[in-house]
């Protein structure tokens, strides 16, 4: 089944995964909560349990918080974030503050987010180059494994070299030494964003957003097959045909492979 993929060039996660299953109202809070993240990212369980019960759901707080971690929701707080880190895993430094990114392959970034469907969920990873926009590959699952995250990035790396440096948050996919042994392993200094912080993963953020309002919002994705596909489609044109106004309304393509080669 690998090779096999390999050939056709798609993952394997987009044929045989399904959708998470949850109930239809369950479904339904989480597709609002989803877009609501990108309008008070700020919120905690409190706020959102009451925006909720405006909106006519009858939860309670625990429903919410559960919810809230189904769909990744990381609050974004206007101050520093003093909670314990998790002391299993090693929690690098932020390396991007203050550094100017000025080339292709400087800084990548990843993240994972979560994809709500008709009948269920997946969830998206993706590796982006900071100064271009450019996706340098992804992949859909119904799990947010370490191995799954490492696999894309790993993919991400055979097709286009290597970065400077590669950024995350703080999540325990990308803080496990499965994930980070493979970014020592090709000797790539490893940077990680201060615990919610709104600003530290903003390109990837921004992503999210377009991905999210330019499809999977005016799609209904029924499977994992389905998904692959549209998915496929539009990081073809995000790539390729989507002109940036940050980039001087020029492609991610067309600037990565210009300053890349």
């Amino acid at each position: 089944m690998r090779q096999q993929c390999r050939l056709l060039g798609i993952h394997r996660s987009g044929l045989y995964y399904k959708p998470v299953s949850e109930t239809a109202e369950n479904l339904a809070i989480m597709r609002l909560l989803d877009e609501q993240y990108y309008k008070t990212p700020f919120y905690g369980v409190r706020r959102l349990t009451a925006f909720l019960k405006e909106e006519g759901y009858p939860v309670n707080r625990k429903r919410v918080k559960r919810l809230m971690e189904l769909i990744g929701w990381e609050t974004l707080y206007q101050e520093p974030n003093t909670s314990a880190p998790n002391v299993a895993h090693k929690i690098y430094p932020y390396l991007l503050k203050g550094l100017k990114i000025t080339k292709a392959n400087q800084v990548w970034a990843t993240d994972i987010t979560y994809v709500p469907m008709r009948k269920g969920f997946m969830y998206l990873c993706a590796v982006i180059d900071l100064h271009t926009r450019y996706v340098l590959n992804w992949s859909i699952s119904n799990t947010m494994t370490a191995e799954w995250c490492k696999d894309v990035v790993d993919e991400a790396i055979r097709l286009n070299g290597k970065p400077e440096i590669f950024n995350t948050d703080q999540g325990s996919q990308f803080t496990s030494e499965v994930f980070t042994a493979l970014l020592k392993s090709h000797e790539i200094q490893i940077s990680m964003d201060g615990k919610g912080r709104a600003l530290d993963n903003i390109f990837v953020e921004r992503l999210w957003r377009s991905v999210k309002y330019e499809n999977i919002y005016l799609n209904v994705y029924e499977d994992g097959v389905s998904l692959y596909q549209g998915l496929s489609e539009y990081f073809n044109f995000y790539n390729k045909e989507r002109l940036h106004q940050s980039l001087g309304y020029k492609t991610p393509e067309m600037l990565y492979t210009q300053i890349a080669a």
